[in-house]
């Protein structure tokens, strides 16, 4: 499965962290969905495998949706290149279409976003992604 590729590399320390993440979401929703069971058994006469296939149902839909939205629950640490997107830095050098920029007071290698414009040296510019160690970036 390709989708799992990129979560198969994640360190075991950050798996945990995000199937705890994960995990922690979901209890509102699981309560609910108990109490809910709950109310309609007062109403409507289920047997108790009845209500533990629903739960179990329930339980394998988290499963297969974890699947999908692993990546939205791995939050980027300090240090790691996810939590420089969207913030400011400095050309250091004339990006054309490549160069250097300072970002908190760190050099990056940043290429230009579609524009073929060149950004000039001194002026800021916001970056948009990131791929590998190499920013990109749009003049702000």
């Amino acid at each position: 499965m390709k989708r799992f590729e990129p979560y198969r590399m994640l360190s075991k320390e950050t798996k945990r962290r995000i199937v705890l993440r994960y995990a922690l979401f979901q209890i509102p929703d699981i309560a609910i969905f108990v109490l809910i069971l709950f109310a309609l058994h007062q109403w409507v006469d289920l047997s108790l495998w009845m209500y533990m296939g629903l739960v179990s149902l329930w339980m394998a839909k988290y499963v297969l949706v974890f699947t999908f939205v692993w990546p939205a629950y791995d939050q980027p640490q300090p240090g790691d290149i996810k939590s420089l997107i969207g913030t400011e830095g400095i050309a250091e050098e004339r990006l054309d279409p490549s160069g250097y920029i300072r970002v908190h007071g760190e050099l990056w290698r940043a290429e230009v976003i579609g524009k073929t414009i060149p950004i000039e040296k001194g002026q800021t510019v916001l970056i948009e992604r990131a791929c590998g160690l190499t920013l990109f970036v749009k003049p702000v």
